[in-house]
């Protein structure tokens, strides 16, 4: 991320006392009724459930992230919805993360950065992107494929969250082994060199990682190799991270980990019961306050 988005994500915490992002991966086969009844078609529909989601759990979130496999699912206007997506986050005054995980070789790595944080220049003009704050970034095809992912982001004032140790079960079997120089140390030793230049005021990096809430035993020797890194906590809720495992994650600051969580805010309703909003906002406030806390004792 640069260190204008860093900066403004720091502030944006400390406001909020507030490190969640609310996860998007819209199910056209689980929308919120309300929703289905508003929507002219699936991606529209889609759209809907995403603003009331974001209007619902916005107040104590600091970001959204979109999962962007489930809006291009749906062709074009699914990508319209995504637009909606977008517009709304920033409408609610919350940062947008793209969560593509974006990595090929640096001439399409270049397109994806155009595709999400910058824009294309053309015979008619240029065609903007897609304006997103933050993106997701895969870097196993090497540091020449980061480099313009992380130009892009410097120069939009974007961020870049690059992914070091996923939370899927079978992460482990590329990602912690060998034993003694894991996959997920390498990468980690390379955020850190890449963005321990880019480090802001409020000591956090200009360069983001990825770092599953599934494995906390991983955490506090990854942030001993990424001092200044954001960590993006995704599995706290449905795949079974806890929040209170989580302190390595904020040494540095209170922005140091966003908390990214999903199905257990927008699907709150399934298990207490009532109203979907509601539900949603009841279960992102006792987060934010979970993490709130965990982040400051």
């Amino acid at each position: 991320m640069s260190l204008a988005f860093a900066d403004r994500l720091a502030a944006l915490v400390e406001e909020r006392r507030s490190q969640i992002v609310l996860g998007l991966d819209p199910d056209p086969a689980a929308l919120w009724p309300g929703a289905v009844e508003a929507g002219t078609d699936t991606a529209s529909a889609v759209a809907h459930h995403c603003r009331a989601a974001i209007y619902a759990a916005g107040p104590s979130c600091v970001g959204v992230k979109p999962q962007l496999a489930c809006f291009e699912r749906l062709g074009a206007l699914g990508w319209a919805a995504l637009e909606v997506v977008v517009q709304t986050t920033h409408e609610a005054g919350l940062l947008l993360i793209a969560d593509g995980k974006r990595g090929d070789v640096p001439v399409t790595a270049k397109a994806y950065a155009q595709a999400l944080v910058g824009e294309t220049p053309g015979p008619y003009g240029t065609v903007p992107g897609l304006g997103a704050d933050a993106f997701t970034a895969n870097p196993l095809l090497g540091r020449d494929a980061l480099e313009p992912l992380i130009e892009a982001a410097a120069a939009h004032g974007a961020g870049c969250f690059v992914l070091v140790r996923t939370s899927n079960a079978g992460a482990a079997e590329i990602q912690d082994t060998p034993e003694g120089d894991p996959l997920h140390e390498r990468l980690a030793r390379l955020v850190h060199e890449l963005g321990e230049p880019l480090t802001g005021d409020s000591g956090l990096s200009a360069i983001g990682a990825v770092t599953g809430a599934t494995r906390p035993d991983l955490l506090q020797r990854l942030r001993d190799l990424m001092p200044h890194a954001i960590f993006l906590l995704p599995g706290v809720g449905a795949q079974g991270g806890s929040v209170e495992d989580l302190g390595a994650a904020f040494e540095v600051h209170p922005a140091g980990g966003l908390i990214a969580s999903s199905r257990s805010i927008v699907d709150a309703h399934r298990e207490r019961g009532g109203d979907p909003a509601q539900a949603a906002a009841a279960a992102a406030d006792e987060l934010r306050q979970a993490a709130w806390a965990a982040a400051t004792a």
